[in-house]
């Protein structure tokens, strides 16, 4: 039969539009057929694939970091999935938890691992304790689910007795869930007979000759011609504010060497109020420009008080003032 009887037989009858039941039949068997004859052989195939494969004894990768354990899967021709992050303060951040299959079962070559990482123990952020009364520090740290470690006392001439001097590790440090947190606890005004160094820094170096010449306080001076600051003004020194000096120990004072006078250079002011509630907070104070940044504030200020500076611009663009180690304001200068 020619493929114009088979026309004729199957698609040319009187409704042209209507196919025979055999020949739908028939077709559909064949395709049946072929299939299942596809999905077979392609199961053979894969199957001789897979048990061509050698066989392997899964290595034991648990308590291995990340690279090692990948290293080791792949020597032995295996590959690696990660299911998840687990947290746990006895494993080290980066190690494997567990794996499947596990240790010692017997699979072939390229067979997926899957893995659980440790994430370590619980993180949490150290909060800033400096001019916070002992008690409130303590109380901020079990907020936190820190603890407070060794407390050490010394004596200031600036921070009320019971007030947090500085602490270890520093806040804002990433730590784990518990970590102990030491603090140095101010005493009070030393008693007579202990000198103590005054902070200087922002105030003129006659004040700082008149206290060095009264304690015999032998004082070496250092200029800084980049300063904002006018000439004459103290913008840093060594050792800093609080410490006990010792007999025959030098001071050292960066002071700023800046031709010109503040009647004749052009300033900006800073004036900041610290909030009335809470305890003493540490305030800094920092220029911004193309030169670079510059220190013009730097100490602890009491709730309620106010801070005016007067700064030559040389410069600043912007200013930032900083709250117990967080940025609170960024002013343009103008």
């Amino acid at each position: 039969m020619g493929f114009k009887d088979f026309w004729q037989r199957h698609f040319s009858s009187s409704d042209e539009k209507i196919v025979s039941p055999g020949f739908v039949l028939r077709v559909g068997s064949v395709g049946l057929v072929l299939f299942f004859l596809t999905y077979f052989l392609f199961s053979w195939t894969m199957e001789t694939v897979i048990h061509n494969r050698k066989e392997v004894i899964a290595p034991d990768i648990v308590g291995k970091p990340s690279s090692s354990a990948l290293q080791t899967l792949s020597e032995m021709n295996l590959a690696m999935k990660i299911e998840g992050y687990e947290f746990n303060e006895s494993v080290p951040i980066g190690t494997v938890l567990r794996q499947v299959p596990g240790a010692g079962s017997t699979v072939r070559e390229g067979k997926i691992v899957r893995v659980v990482f440790s994430q370590g123990g619980e993180s949490v952020f150290i909060p800033n304790l400096i001019g916070l009364p002992l008690r409130n520090a303590e109380l901020l740290l079990r907020q936190r689910q820190l603890m407070l470690g060794e407390k050490s006392e010394s004596y200031s001439l600036k921070a009320e007795k019971g007030t947090v001097l500085s602490q270890d590790p520093r806040p804002e440090l990433s730590v784990s869930k518990n970590e102990m947190v030491h603090v140095v606890v101010s005493a009070g005004l030393p008693p007579a007979g202990i000198v103590m160094l005054p902070d200087f820094r922002q105030k003129k170096s006659d004040e700082a000759q008149q206290w060095a010449s009264q304690y015999n306080v032998p004082l070496v001076l250092n200029e800084d011609a980049s300063s904002l600051f006018p000439g004459g003004t103290i913008i840093d020194q060594h050792p800093l504010p609080d410490v006990v000096v010792s007999a025959g120990a030098k001071v050292t004072l960066t002071v700023s060497s800046r031709k010109g006078s503040a009647s004749s250079e052009k300033e900006f002011r800073v004036h900041y109020e610290v909030s009335q509630s809470g305890s003493q907070r540490h305030i800094r104070v920092v220029a911004l420009g193309k030169s670079g940044d510059r220190e013009i504030f730097n100490g602890l200020r009491d709730p309620g008080s106010k801070i005016d500076l007067s700064v030559p611009y040389g410069g600043a663009e912007k200013v930032r003032i900083f709250v117990n180690g967080i940025l609170v304001e960024e002013r343009p200068v103008r």
